[in-house]
């Protein structure tokens, strides 16, 4: 369904190095620089990017949205969370863990990256 994800950021050596960190829990190599400056992350189930915002003006977090990077293990949704905290992230919301609900069992670890970007670490149980 979706092709990419892009986030605003205006210090993109800081937000590299978030992402590189909290990525590379989840097996996805380092991010790449385009000409352009732009940072991007690319595997066979989809590329997520990060740019200064075209228009000039500050980078902001989207209000209501997040973006969830699937992970195999609950072990590894937790370290995703742990190593957002270890390089400029925010822990937010409950503690990572279990949750129940209409979507069956979930492991979940939600951060805000450095710029605000509610982000979150996925694991579905069976």
């Amino acid at each position: 369904m979706f092709s990419h994800v892009m986030v605003g950021a205006n210090d993109i050596a800081a937000s590299k190095k978030f992402y590189d960190a909290v990525l590379a829990v989840i097996g996805v190599p380092q991010g790449q620089a385009d000409p352009k400056g732009r940072i991007f992350y690319r595997t066979k189930t989809g590329v997520f990017g990060i740019s200064k915002p075209i228009d000039g003006n500050a980078a902001t977090h989207a209000n209501g949205g997040t973006i969830g990077f699937a992970c195999d293990t609950p072990e590894k949704a937790k370290a995703f969370h742990d190593a957002g905290v270890a390089n400029g992230g925010k822990s937010i919301e409950d503690p990572p863990g279990w949750r129940e609900g209409a979507a069956g069992k979930i492991y979940l670890g939600y951060l805000r990256d450095p710029y605000g970007n509610k982000i979150v670490g996925v694991h579905r149980a069976g």
